[in-house]
């Protein structure tokens, strides 16, 4: 693995474990046994550091927010997508564990992540058309506007609530929640089988 990259896992592995503004250029060269002039060369300072962390992100999700317009997916389709976003979510979880303090340093980041949450959010209501155009579900434009805001808020701040309460952080429960928020926007078949999948997940 080139420097560069060791760089990238040790920080993100700081970063998750102990909170991003609690670790130091200082302490990722020591764990990475490298002097800080050598990190210094790949990153100068943390906030390079974060943004590349970021731009790895944005480059591991790229191809779930950007689904082939004519591809035929079935129900369970939904929620393994659902499935893996939440797990690159967990693993860089640094990133929204503070993102308003985070964001508010770094305005280079917080313009990143605004852009980063449009595409989501017109990913989420494209696959929710899709499921509106099979008749699958029924609900009119503001209803479905609203509910891509609460999935979006569930996607990014479900797993930390379940730290803060004292809980493991499970991505399955994640998407169990979505499930149960789109449940009621479902026809009665598709509901059916959508709270029956969902329990399904749960319990896995």
């Amino acid at each position: 693995m080139k420097t560069r990259d060791r760089i990238l896992e040790c920080a993100l592995m700081l970063f998750n474990q102990q909170g991003e503004p609690n670790v130091s250029i200082l302490e990722i060269a020591n764990e990475l046994g490298i002097s800080p002039g050598n990190l210094y060369y790949h990153f100068h300072g943390k906030e390079p550091l974060i943004l590349g962390l970021f731009e790895r992100f944005q480059a591991e999700l790229a191809p779930l927010l950007d689904p082939p317009p004519d591809v035929r997916l079935d129900a369970e389709d939904y929620w393994l997508f659902l499935h893996l976003i939440v797990e690159r979510l967990a693993h860089y979880r640094f990133l929204f564990q503070d993102l308003s303090n985070l964001a508010g340093r770094l305005p280079k980041l917080a313009r990143g992540i605004r852009n980063w949450l449009n595409t989501l959010k017109r990913t989420l209501a494209s696959l929710l058309a899709r499921l509106k155009a099979e008749n699958q579900l029924v609900s009119d434009t503001n209803s479905l506007g609203q509910l891509v805001e609460q999935i979006t808020l569930t996607l990014l701040f479900s797993l930390d609530y379940q730290r803060i309460i004292g809980r493991e952080g499970e991505s399955r429960l994640v998407v169990y929640q979505v499930m149960m928020l789109v449940a009621p926007h479902l026809t009665s078949e598709s509901r059916f089988a959508a709270e029956h999948l969902a329990r399904r997940y749960l319990e896995a």
